[in-house]
């Protein structure tokens, strides 16, 4: 086959991709009459070039945090979750925050909520609470360092929260299927799973555009979520599905554009 037949097979494979979500090997493989072998080389290069992530049996998406991972300020959708998500969190609370952009977000309006104990699992957390003038106390979780998600993880990590508990759980989510529930690019769940076993209440923060994104791995199921903290672009029908599980759900006010 030529090369430029092999540029175009692979630029339809990006294309379907992100329109679908998740793609099989043995589908393209179908689709495009060639063999799975020349479809893994595809998958592979195409994840070189940091256009997908390859799965077991196939390839998703990037994670929109990939896409702006270079960007260093906060979306003002970020921050206005995140500012919605801190009323619900009282003064002396023991709360937990999972690692990524929106939790952290959290951290600058933590600063008036005096006696807080706040366990992370991610550094850059525990290092911007370490600022706060009121001075929380910060636990750690230890574990295992993973540089996809940078965040410690594994079963060290999971021992160290069950001997705590906890008022609050505050964490991201890739996606949010409206059938089953959080869903992430990360095959890493063990910990985020303990984490809600440990906390009375569960928060996801997610930004509105990922609702309804189909990710293979289920994270949280609705029943262990508690509220959903997310930005007036969600839908009238979204937040009736997610409230019939028994999720409460909060829409954030965006700043006016000038």
């Amino acid at each position: 086959m030529s090369k430029r037949n092999t540029q175009q097979r692979r630029h339809i494979i990006h294309s379907l991709v992100n329109e679908q979500g998740e793609v099989s090997v043995e589908a393209l493989s179908e689709r495009f009459e060639t063999s799975v072998v020349t479809i893994r080389k595809d998958l592979a290069a195409l994840e070189k070039s940091g256009l997908l992530l390859r799965r077991y049996g196939g390839a998703v998406p990037l994670p929109q945090e990939v896409f702006s991972d270079a960007e260093k300020t906060i979306s003002p959708a970020k921050q206005a979750i995140a500012a919605k998500a801190a009323e619900c969190i009282r003064e002396h609370n023991r709360i937990l925050i999972d690692s990524g952009r929106t939790t952290a977000s959290l951290i600058p309006h933590l600063n008036n909520k005096r006696g807080l104990i706040v366990m992370t699992n991610a550094l850059d957390v525990a290092n911007q609470l370490r600022e706060l003038e009121n001075e929380p106390t910060i636990l750690m979780t230890g574990g295992t360092w993973d540089p996809h998600s940078e965040s410690f993880q594994g079963q060290v990590a999971e021992q160290v929260l069950r001997s705590y508990d906890f008022d609050q759980l505050f964490i991201g989510a890739d996606g949010i299927d409206l059938a089953r529930g959080t869903t992430t690019f990360n095959e890493l769940i063990g910990l985020s799973r303990v984490m809600a076993e440990q906390a009375r209440e569960v928060i996801v923060l997610v930004e509105s555009d990922k609702i309804g994104r189909r990710i293979p791995n289920l994270e949280l199921n609705w029943q262990q979520i508690t509220r959903l903290v997310t930005d007036s672009g969600i839908s009238a029908d979204a937040v009736k599905k997610i409230e019939k599980m028994g999720v409460a759900v909060d829409i954030a006010d965006m700043p006016k554009q000038n």
